[in-house]
């Protein structure tokens, strides 16, 4: 029998002895990993230091679950400061509830802050770690399958997901996986950054400006399937608008800055060039050095044959001029005999 929907997890957290493991932090914590991992293999291609990216983040990714928590406490107010409901429950990260555009806004500012402290250009950093925070996204996404939250409309379709769970006034059932489509969608992004990137050579901060278009596009549709308690504003939610606005702001981004900054960064960090060039020029003197000491040896080599070869001659040339000392004796010899008997 062939599977008519998603069957979703039956709880959301498994306990290791005391310890809890909650699925929707363990989406997070690895698409953090993957968003290091990718953007750091980015960088370090642009021509940056390991491990730059890896030190950023530790400023980044504080700042982004905080600006995440506070936009979902403060759009969704009433989840915990209506009557009946508990304010510390906004503290309760854990139980989901993150706002991707005070993620993405609080996290700038972090990474802001370690870009400064490692004098790094902040656009430079944002293009090579854009398509990584779009995989982070898919991955963080199943999350909310964790959760059983965030769906979409009632439907049959083969791939729905099952909502078992009654809490919070949820109606168990059939709904479109929108958790599914944006986690999808969020892989797309992350292949048309980077296929843009290498095909345009995206610069000044243009891949995160693609990244940021291209997602807020998802969204917007995605959103518009969600039954969720939402603020509506004419007839849309509030994310709808926050995703239109944010997406004319990115294409305006584009648009002017290739004008005003076209091409690439020849520098994305201050001092890495000359440290290659430090090894480059290490690694050379390594390399004359040896061939100095080649060279050294071969003569060394020739010298010693030249002494082999020229000993035996010495010899010899003694001998014919001790000869020829012989000779002119034997001559005087004669002379002085004839002399001798002519006298």
């Amino acid at each position: 029998m062939e599977l008519a929907f998603i069957p979703s997890p039956s709880r959301g957290v498994l306990h290791l002895g005391p310890i809890p493991l909650r699925g929707y932090a363990f989406c997070i914590i690895i698409g953090v990993f993957v968003a290091v991992w990718l953007g750091n293999r980015r960088w370090i291609a642009r021509g940056g230091r390991p491990g730059t990216v890896a030190d950023i983040a530790v400023w980044a990714v504080p700042f982004g679950l905080i600006g995440g928590r506070l936009y979902h406490v403060i759009t969704d107010y009433q989840l915990y400061f209506s009557e009946g409901r508990d304010w510390v429950d906004a503290f309760k990260i854990w139980e989901g509830g993150l706002g991707i555009w005070g993620a993405i806004a609080f996290g700038a500012v972090g990474a802001w802050i370690g870009a400064r402290r490692r004098g790094v250009p902040m656009p430079a950093y944002a293009d090579a770690v854009a398509p990584g925070i779009a995989l982070a996204q898919a991955i963080g996404r199943w999350g909310n399958w964790f959760n059983q939250e965030l769906y979409g409309r009632a439907t049959d379709l083969p791939w729905a997901v099952e909502i078992t769970s009654t809490a919070d006034g949820r109606v168990p059932g059939t709904y479109h996986p929108t958790f599914l489509y944006e986690s999808l969608w969020c892989i797309g992004v992350a292949l048309l950054v980077i296929w843009a990137d290498r095909r345009f050579k995206l610069g000044h901060g243009r891949a995160f400006a693609l990244y940021v278009a291209a997602y807020c596009a998802g969204r917007f549709w995605i959103e518009y399937m969600r039954v969720d308690d939402a603020h509506h504003i004419l007839g849309l939610r509030l994310n709808n608008w926050t995703a239109l606005f944010v997406f004319l702001l990115a294409v305006l981004y584009i648009v002017l800055s290739a004008r005003m900054r076209p091409g690439r960064e020849a520098v994305v960090e201050p001092g890495a060039e000359s440290a290659a060039g430090d090894t480059g020029s290490a690694a050379d003197k390594d390399a004359k050095d040896v061939k100095d000491s080649e060279n050294d040896a071969d003569a060394a080599e020739k010298s010693d044959a030249s002494g082999a070869t020229a000993a035996p001659e010495d010899p010899s040339g003694a001998d014919e001029a001790d000869a020829a000392d012989d000779a002119k004796d034997a001559e005087g010899v004669t002379n002085g005999a004839d002399s001798a008997k002519k006298g």
